[in-house]
Formats: structure tokens, sequence, C-alpha cells
């Protein structure tokens, strides 16, 4: 990390109340005294008159001092709290620049932050992950990240695999004397519970990935089966447009919205059909592709038309669950709800819909998000790693092969568990987590 003294805007911009620039490196008090004067006592709040490099008042405000190591970054770290207007947020921000600061880079105070040890990185990316929160769900799966939870899980898991390597490590050194307990078998026993484990902290990580990133629902169906009808019943509004005419919709259209705190991105798709024209034939392509990489598809049937107007389910991805929903029921006299064949609607009236989103909120997981972690695709390909070499171990252990490869097998487990909180990490890797921040962060 370079000796320079950053300096940014911490707070959004546009014009607000408040506007806070802040600062840290090792010339952050100098420069804070040259624009406020002397420093108030740690962690105080101070009233101060912000000034020029000519001495002329930029502003008024409060100024926040926190000597390192007990900061933020682990810097030396001060904050100016002024009026939050644009132009007094970059005069503050020129002054500081024109006494040597450096603009931080995105995200460069919470890399600090890391790399002095004031936090691992899922601590740091829950930090990010919670300013982006886009429901109460995933703002509290954050805080439960950036309280310590998913890295003491992680970190559980690697101790654990270095209890397993030491037992190993001390079979290979006592070969001639066998010590109680150390026998591949009870080893074995215990790699099997710790893979367990990593398979649960998988799926709790993956529950908040789907927090973060939202889940994917595709509504298909046959041409006129009321798709579109159905995503503006769902999303509140007008999304799509819905005529009499068969292949309205041509393209897959997509809408967002929040389902009792799950993020939810549902897509509108083409009718499924052969024939048509050459833009028809595109978008039922477009709808099948979207249909493959959804995690739920609502398949739409026109109830009033019969058994002839359902889509067969040879015509269903093989590994996306689906429900079928049936829908105009306020002309086929069917009663809304939920049965064993599916959910019965009618997107016209709102009848049945409050059962559709009971039955989305239960099979996509929204009324069960208080023990999962914030995650990202890293973490998830990490534990996949971890999950992969851990079974390596095991088939190695169960065929007698040796422990010298037992132990290496949980060692690249270790190594990959590592990746999540940074304990094993490349310069490569910090760049692309780091650069997603915000600039004052």
């Amino acid at each position: 990390m370079p000796d320079a003294t950053i300096c940014a805007v911490a707070t959004p911009p546009g014009r607000g109340g408040i506007g806070v620039v802040r600062l840290s490196g090792p010339d952050t008090g100098s420069l804070t005294e040259a624009v406020a004067g002397p420093l108030p006592a740690p962690r105080r709040a101070s009233m101060r008159r912000f000034a020029g490099d000519d001495g002329s008042a930029i502003d008024e405000g409060l100024v926040l001092w926190f000597p390192g190591p007990h900061s933020f970054t682990g810097e030396d770290v001060a904050e100016l709290h002024g009026h939050g207007g644009p132009v007094v947020m970059d005069r503050l921000l020129q002054r500081l620049l024109g006494l040597g600061a450096r603009l931080a880079d995105p995200g460069e105070f919470s890399q600090r932050a890391y790399v002095n040890g004031r936090m691992d990185l899922t601590r740091a990316e829950a930090i990010a992950d919670l300013i982006e929160a886009g429901s109460e769900s995933a703002a509290r799966a954050a805080v439960r990240s950036l309280q310590g939870e998913f890295a003491d899980t992680i970190n559980g898991l690697v101790q654990r695999l270095t209890d397993q390597r030491v037992h190993l490590e001390a079979g290979i050194d006592f070969a001639d004397e066998p010590l109680e307990g150390l026998a591949l078998d009870n080893v074995t026993r215990s790699i099997e519970a710790i893979a367990a484990e990593v398979a649960a902290t998988r799926e709790a990580a993956s529950r908040g990935q789907q927090l973060r990133e939202g889940l994917s629902v595709v509504i298909a169906g046959r041409p006129n089966a009321g798709k579109s009808s159905l995503l503006n019943a769902l999303a509140g509004r007008d999304a799509a447009i819905v005529t009499a005419l068969a292949g309205t919709t041509r393209d897959v259209l997509e809408s967002y919205l929040h389902l009792d705190g799950l993020p939810l991105r549902v897509l509108d798709t083409a009718g499924l059909r052969e024939g048509g024209d050459v833009v028809e034939q595109e978008g039922v392509r477009r709808a099948r592709q979207a249909m493959a990489a959804a995690d739920r598809i609502l398949m739409v049937v026109d109830d009033a038309a019969g058994d002839d107007a359902a889509v067969a389910p040879a015509d269903w991805p093989r590994d996306t669950p689906v429900t079928v929903v049936y829908n105009k029921i306020d002309c086929s006299g069917r009663a809304p709800g939920q049965s064993a064949a599916g959910v019965a609607v009618s997107a016209l009236t709102g009848a049945g819909m409050e059962a559709l989103r009971d039955h989305l909120r239960s099979r996509l997981g929204a009324d069960d998000t208080e023990a999962v972690f914030i995650a990202r695709r890293r973490h998830l390909q990490a534990l996949d790693a971890a999950a992969a070499h851990i079974d390596t171990a095991l088939e190695a252990a169960r065929a007698g092969a040796g422990e010298e490869l037992v132990a290496e097998s949980l060692g690249a487990a270790q190594a990959s568990l590592g990746e999540i909180t940074g304990a094993v990490t490349t310069e490569d890797l910090l760049g692309r987590i780091f650069s997603t921040f915000c600039i004052g962060k």
C-alpha cells in the first residue's frame, strides 16, 4: 500500500443537509490542521471553520479525528462534515488535493482497512453489499456478514481442516509408533462431517447470493395464454403490452420486483409455438434460452381454452422447476388457489394472485432468509473448489491411498476457503473486488 494520503467525498452526489469529506494516511493530521485548525480530541466532534489557501472561509462544520491504528482504515483518519452542496464539497476536496492529498480510488478506504488487518474480505465486501442492498432481507444478510458470521463460519472450517491435517502429519511422522485417535478411519469420519458442513455453508451462501443478485422467474406458455397480463398483475403496473393479437410479445421483457424482500427478475417471453415469421421464431428461441437459465418457470395455461392450450412437459427444461399457472379462470369457472396440479388465477380480476405469491414465496425461499450470508459468485466458486478437494481427500482415505495424499487434498481445500476471507489472495483479486466499491468507501 502506498504511503500517500487519500481523500474523497464520502456522501452521495447532489445536494443535502450534510456532506462529508474523508481523509486517510500519514499526512491526515497536518492536512486537517491546515484546513480546520488544531486537531480535536480523538473521536469527539468539534465545530470548526474550513479555510481556503488564502485564509478565506470555505464553510463551517464539524471535524472528527481518528488517530491510527484505532480507525476504520488502521491509519490516521479525519472527516470534515460540511454543508452538503456540491460546490462546497468540491472546494474542500480541491483544497486538500492542493495540500498534497490524492483522490482515493474506488474502495481504497476499505482496501486499506483490509491490508492493515482491520477487516477480512468478507466484511469488506459486506460493506458494499449493505450499501447496495435492494431489499430488507439482503440488508439483514449483509449486516450478518459485516458482523463476522460468514468469516467465523469459514474460519471454523479452516481450523477443523487444520486439525485433521495435524493428525495426518502426526501419523506420518510417527508411522512406527501408532498414536491413539490417529487411525485413518477416525480421520475419515471427521472429514465426512466437515464435508457436510461445507455443503450447508454453500447452501446458505447460495441463498445469500440470490438475495444479492435476485432470482430469475420466467413466464412462458402458448400465445394468448395471458403471460403479459400475469406479468402486469405480479408487477402491479403495466409492464408489458397486452392485446388479443397472438405474438404481441416477440422478445424477452424484463421487470424487477420484490416479493416480501426477495428481489425477483421476472421475464415475459414470446409464446411457444411452431411456425411464425423469422422474428417470432427468434423470440421463441430466446424464450427457451431464458427458460433453461431460470430459477423457476411459471408455465401459463389458458384455462378457458382447455387442454389443447397447454404446453407439454416434454417442452420444459429438464433441470428447471416449473409451476403450472391456470389463467383466465374468470372465463373457465375454476376455483382460484393452489392445488396439486398448479395455481389457478385470473390475471384480469386478480383472483388467485395472492395464492400465486404465497406459492412463489414458499418455492423461492422468501420465508427463510434469516440463516443466510450475503455472498458473491467468487465465494460460491471457492466453496465448490473446497468441496471438490475434500471429496478427493475422502476418496483417497477410503481407498487407503495414504496419509500424504489425504493431507495434500485437505491443504488444497484450506487454500480455497482462505480465498473467501483473504487469508489466501492475489493482487488481481483485490483489484477486482475493491474496484466495484464507492469512491468514498
